[in-house]
């Protein structure tokens, strides 16, 4: 599939471009989903086609076709996105000029066991309906669900710089969740974490998951939600664990370090940046705990690959180390534009999208402690789990997470189980408040699967390396 990308590189540069790169995407994806003991849907889809971005002075063009057997229309393609780009140019800009990398003729393939494709379709079925069907045999669940999901991604990129590179990606993931009814309110737990965790891999992260032994437990605590008492309120001590601090990491912070945002580029969607690029390396961004990398090399991660869709090398780069902000998300044209190396965080949501910057594993680096430890030196607090619902203003500042469970802690004991926990915090002030880390054994690459951004939106797979923490004097238990 070299030989279409190929083509169109040459007829966008024959038209005009400066420089072109293009993508053959080959991309398939199934979902099979259970309710209440009964197979809800087994859904099989396949997208394939060439996209191509050519640059033209101060403007990128993008075309898509969905033909790959065709020279001519890769040809057509290559020309209309430099069409593109010539019009777009006609409108006085600053020239974009990309950051150089080091061109590659290489392939990559994710490290997996069982290809979740050639799994038998029964087995996939028993594990999602046996696990609803134990969720709903528990007294007071009215809705239990589980599904699979699983991706497999063939890319073959083409620069005119001369990358030749081809990638072999699968994603694999599973969850479930139980809904109790009660008299006056519903309430509703999730495994491993809410929507679904998803990581690259094989099937393998099916059975390390084990739905089926999990789904007791899981259904249990829904219905023990019902008559906890309500979270208390106040400034207290915050304890999340790892799947939700995951996600206060991907709202507060990796949004946030978005260069394409930070230079006003790019608004959809999440916003735009509280951080301005002078503040590089002197902002403060939390307490000295605080360490972030953006690593598209960790094992499982979500966002872990060979090379980003500008042929930039999977690589870490450091983001918030000992709690001042160092490093950003960026292309190879936002970072020549701020002077910075490209990170390789460019990626397209299938073929027909413009690549644009997305997270890669944006994660906090483990502490020296443990989760018990940090209840056990907690005198008055809330322990909270899985996320339930956020809100977060478009700068990245004002926030507020509810979850769906938590435990009061008193005098190092967790005393009690709370329904409908929350809590709120301006990010630089709440990240400032982080004293306790648990440490690499409880340290997990949660991945987020519906990332959205662009216009027309685009849906990323992100990743969020996490492990428990706690913040002091937290707002916690607010309801409006």
């Amino acid at each position: 599939m070299f030989d279409p990308a190929t083509r169109a590189v040459e007829a966008a540069l024959a038209a005009g471009a400066t420089y072109a790169d293009a993508r053959v995407v080959i991309r398939r994806h199934e979902r099979l989903s259970a309710q209440n003991g009964e197979l809800q849907s087994v859904r099989n889809s396949l997208d394939a086609g060439l996209g191509v971005r050519a640059l033209v002075g101060s403007s990128w063009g993008f075309a898509a076709s969905s033909d790959l057997g065709d020279e001519a229309a890769a040809g057509r393609t290559g020309a209309e996105a430099t069409a593109t780009a010539k019009a777009s140019a006609l409108v006085p800009g600053r020239g974009i000029q990309l950051a150089d990398v080091t061109v590659a003729e290489d392939s990559y393939e994710t490290p997996h066991l069982e290809d979740p494709f050639s799994v038998p379709l029964d087995e996939k079925v028993g594990v999602i309906v046996g696990a609803t069907q134990t969720m709903a045999g528990v007294e007071g669940i009215r809705v239990a669900s589980a599904q699979l999901m699983f991706w497999d991604t063939d890319k073959w990129f083409v620069s005119s710089q001369g990358h030749r590179i081809h990638q072999h990606l699968v994603e694999s993931g599973c969850g479930m969740d139980a809904t109790a009814l009660g008299e006056h309110e519903t309430q509703r737990r999730s495994y491993p974490q809410s929507f679904g965790h998803v990581e690259t891999g094989g099937y393998e992260m099916v059975r390390r998951f084990d739905l089926p032994g999990n789904a007791q437990h899981v259904a249990e605590e829904a219905v023990q939600l019902l008559s906890a008492e309500p979270c208390p309120s106040g400034e207290l001590d915050l304890i999340l664990e790892s799947s939700q601090l995951a996600l206060q990491i991907h709202e507060s912070v990796g949004h946030a370090i978005e260069l394409d945002r930070i230079l006003g580029w790019e608004a959809a969607f999440a916003g735009t940046s509280f951080l301005e690029l002078d503040q590089l390396g002197s902002l403060r961004y939390g307490s000295e705990l605080m360490n972030i990398t953006a690593d598209a090399t960790i094992p499982r991660g979500l966002s872990t690959f060979g090379y980003d869709d500008e042929g930039t090398p999977a690589q870490a780069v450091d983001i918030v180390r000992g709690g001042t902000w160092v490093g950003v998300l960026s292309g190879r044209d936002s970072a020549h534009l701020a002077g910075l190396p490209p990170g390789g965080m460019v990626r397209g949501d299938g073929f027909n999208r413009m690549p644009m910057v997305r997270m890669t594993n944006v994660g906090l680096e483990p502490g020296d402690s443990s989760l018990e430890e940090i209840v056990s030196e907690t005198k008055h607090g809330v322990v909270m789990a899985t996320n339930r619902s956020w809100s977060i203003d478009d700068r990245r500042l004002n926030f507020q997470f509810g979850c769906e469970i938590g435990w009061e802690v008193r005098d190092g004991k967790r005393v009690r189980m709370v329904r409908n926990p929350t809590y709120t915090g301006i990010t630089p002030r709440f990240w400032a408040s982080l004293d306790m880390l648990a440490g690499e054994g409880e340290w997990h690459p949660w991945g987020v699967p519906n990332c959205g951004k662009g216009q027309p939106t685009q849906v990323g797979h992100t990743g969020h390396p996490a492990s428990p923490g706690r913040f002091r004097n937290v707002r916690i238990g607010v309801t409006t």
